[in-house]
């Protein structure tokens, strides 16, 4: 058996989707739906890049994939939904990639109680297999795909494994599974905070469980989430216009591939009824035991094919129409723009994640006093080094500019919150998060700051006076006022445009600013038309 294994000819089982020759070879199984149907379990897999996501999709679209029964002489195929034991085999099967193997598997012998025991079944490592024949024959796919494919399982197993990433998961964290600390070479791990967990922080926990120490590093996630990306996206931009073409090729291709196995499945209906029908056709009609039988397979034949076309025309009612021209439009600009596309609220975080594994292999980072030290490791051997600036203490992404805090802190020795709001809206000012101002923002930031509240009377105590006040202490209006400050007469400040204009009380009582006070109650008296004519004294 060993010899006949190290030629390529020993087959003591032929796994489904190929067929044994009569001359010790396989080929593919010459059903085509067999066949097109174990396809695309690895089309699916490309795309989804998990097990579990293909069992999910498979098992929502009703579709089924053959099994072998077993038993002695011919085996038959039989029709089910897959299990993930069933989709697992077949995506780590190096028969898939045309590859003939033998010794995969081998048995431990050991003495208990004085008597032998085996375990047999026990996995071995590809190095220790006895036979491994590359381009043995026809595969699904090839070799460096069966590679990647490993690769990419052995990546999606979750704690059981020093380098693996891990699988995508929930969270809002674009990098979790891809940084390693430059310190001690252990994943970092990925904790939110936040009512609605929209904060992440990554840490190296070290030693922390083993030997009580403290964590090699931590730091905020959203900085660095967002410096990675920019790198992400820089570099898959060129590719812009070939990705969006691909997305709508795919839109079509799922609806194709769905629609070909039904179609597959109905013509292996159709031959099933046709089978029936010869069958029961060839009977002798006296023969009431055999008829009846025949009769009854012959009906449930018809019935499993109005079931399947029943499906199909679902299907072709349910399938959305194509891409117009006005939604291509808008997905060419969309692949010219990928900044764009990446921030739009319909790509999930899982989608910016697969984007980001499929290019990046790990990241090694370090943190220094004010910054985060990340080396990327891209998928082709490429290493970059990128350099964020860390936050200082009590710094966020939503802290209110200096400028803003320093504004509220000269207005609120001028005026109450409420009015203080109301000049930042005016100005355009907005706070920490975006958002306009109120009497709440304003007394909480006050409160953040230890900025004293306005207290009436204030303002009169240094000696200062609005314009309404001014006005009304010269005994004109806010525009001739408002003049007088244009020309220079007046000595007047404002904070900001928008803000109140103030003015020193002394500089209101100068000689200088009473009589042209007193040209402008003149200038708005009426002119009589006769020069002897008295004016009026107000």
């Amino acid at each position: 058996m060993k010899q006949k294994a190290r030629r390529g000819e020993l087959f003591l089982t032929v796994a489904v989707g190929y067929a044994k020759t009569g001359d010790d070879r396989i080929e593919l199984d010459p059903d085509r739906r067999v066949r097109e149907a174990i396809a695309l379990v690895f089309r699916k897999f490309a795309e989804l890049r998990t097990v579990r996501q293909v069992l999910v999709w498979i098992r929502q679209e009703n579709m089924l994939l053959p099994a072998i029964v077993q038993g002695n002489g011919v085996r038959p195929v039989e029709w089910k939904l897959p299990v993930y034991h069933t989709l697992h085999h077949i995506l780590t099967n190096p028969v898939y990639a045309g590859a003939y193997v033998f010794g995969r598997r081998t048995a431990r012998v050991s003495i208990e109680d004085g008597r032998k025991r085996i375990v047999r079944g026990l996995r071995r490592d590809p190095s220790d297999w006895d036979v491994l024949i590359k381009h043995h024959h026809e595969g699904y796919i090839s070799w460096e795909e069966y590679e990647r494919n490993l690769q990419l399982i052995g990546d999606n197993a979750n704690g059981k494994s020093y380098l693996g990433r891990g699988s995508i998961r929930q969270g809002g964290a674009l990098l979790p599974g891809l940084f390693r600390c430059a310190r001690c070479g252990k994943k970092l791990q990925v904790s939110y905070g936040g009512k609605k967990s929209h904060s992440q922080r990554y840490a190296c926990r070290g030693a922390f469980s083993e030997r009580a120490e403290l964590s090699c590093i931590s730091f905020g996630g959203m900085r660095i989430d967002r410096a990675v990306a920019g790198e992400v996206l820089e570099r898959v931009q060129p590719l812009g216009i070939e990705a969006a073409i691909a997305a709508a090729n795919t839109l079509n291709g799922e609806r194709s591939d769905k629609r070909r196995q039904h179609e597959n499945a109905i013509e292996q209906a159709r031959f099933e009824v046709a089978r029936a029908f010869r069958q029961y056709d060839a009977a002798d009609p006296e023969n009431r035991l055999v008829a009846a039988d025949l009769e009854r397979r012959w009906n449930d034949r018809l019935v499993s094919l109005r079931a399947l076309e029943d499906d199909l025309a679902k299907l072709d009612r349910a399938v959305r129409p194509g891409l117009s021209a006005t939604d291509h439009e808008k997905l060419m600009t969309l692949g010219k723009n990928l900044s764009r596309a990446w921030d739009n609220p319909g790509v999930t975080m899982e989608t910016r994640k697969k984007i980001v594994r499929l290019l990046i292999s790990e990241i090694v980072v370090d943190v220094t006093d004010s910054s985060i030290v990340a080396f990327i490791h891209w998928h082709g051997g490429d290493h970059t080094q990128l350099d964020v600036k860390k936050n200082k203490a009590g710094q966020t992404r939503w802290t209110t500019s200096a400028d803003v805090v320093e504004l509220i802190r000269v207005l609120a020795r001028q005026m109450p919150d409420t009015s203080v709001a109301a000049v930042l809206n005016r100005s355009g000012k907005v706070t920490g998060r975006g958002n306009g101002w109120s009497r709440a923002s304003v007394c909480s930031l006050r409160h953040q700051k230890q900025i004293p509240p306005y207290r009436e009377g204030e303002r009169a105590e240094r000696g200062e006076a609005t314009l309404d006040e001014a006005a009304a202490a010269l005994k004109l209006s806010r525009t001739a006022v408002r003049r007088l400050i244009g020309t220079g007469t007046i000595s007047a400040r404002q904070i900001c445009p928008n803000a109140p204009w103030i003015v020193r009380q002394e500089d209101l009582a100068s000689p200088v600013v009473q009589q042209a006070a007193e040209r402008q109650r003149r200038s708005r008296r009426p002119q009589p038309e006769n020069p002897l004519q008295k004016a009026l004294e107000l």
